[in-house]
């Protein structure tokens, strides 16, 4: 049996923990394989870890396929369904999911530049409010709005940390505000420092509400909100078109 590993469906999801992994090989060297590893063609779509664990111990598998998948895009819905539903994912990572589920969804219903629609083309599913976003990761919308931000401004490092569980969604939001560099030397600085930054945020913001604003305060910082406007809506554009290619 000829099975391919596509290298982006196998980063597409984040990586199991060493203990995760480890569990993983204990429990299918004294259980076996017990759950088919799902394919597309010879694509392999879910089962990574199972399969390499198997293939290095020649521990048997099952596979079964997946007929109902007509491109690339199809697949990461699954993928991203499939992992939403699993209990080990966590809070941030399901909001990732359900944000990478809605960029496609978004992607397919814009049509293509000079394009006729197709009569016979079943109709693309709509995209996902924020609140059916929020609902699908089992999380708030505000915790959507977070995770959207951290994406957007958090440096690799603070990122690592939190996926790791290091700083908490809410803390990561605030520190994700700062310049990189003193990103990067907050998570140097471990938890009790990450804790700390993001603290003295929320009360440098917290002063900044309270103290009245000049005129020529307002339109600086309406100025940097088009600025930030204008650099998200180039990157969206930028995905859509990334998406569609």
């Amino acid at each position: 049996m000829n099975i391919t590993v596509n290298e982006e469906l196998l980063a597409y999801i984040d990586p199991l923990t060493l203990d995760e992994h480890a569990a993983l090989e204990r429990s299918l060297l004294a259980e076996g394989c017990r759950d088919a590893l799902v394919l597309w063609g010879e694509v392999l779509v879910d089962g990574h870890n199972r399969h390499s664990i198997c293939s290095r111990h020649g521990i048997p598998f099952n596979t079964v396929q997946n007929t109902r998948f007509q491109s690339l895009a199809d697949v990461h819905l699954w993928m991203i369904d499939q992992h939403l539903g699993r209990r080990s994912v966590s809070d941030f990572q399901r909001g990732v999911l359900a944000l990478r589920r809605k960029d496609i969804l978004s992607a397919r219903v814009q049509p293509a530049s000079g394009s006729a629609p197709v009569p016979d083309q079943p109709k693309p599913e709509a995209v996902p409010t924020r609140e059916a976003i929020a609902k699908a990761a089992r999380i708030s919308s505000n915790t959507v709005n977070q995770i959207e931000k951290i994406q957007k401004s958090a440096a690799p490092e603070l990122l690592a940390a939190v996926k790791s569980g290091t700083i908490s969604i809410n803390a990561a939001a605030s520190v994700a505000s700062l310049p990189v560099e003193a990103q990067v030397a907050a998570v140097a600085g471990g938890r009790k420092e990450l804790q700390q930054a993001a603290r003295q945020v929320r009360e440098s913001k917290a002063v900044a509400r309270t103290e009245p604003e000049s005129p020529e305060g307002v339109i600086a910082r309406l100025r940097q909100t088009i600025t930030e406007l204008s650099a998200e809506n180039a990157a969206l554009k930028a995905k859509l078109v990334a998406l569609t290619a």
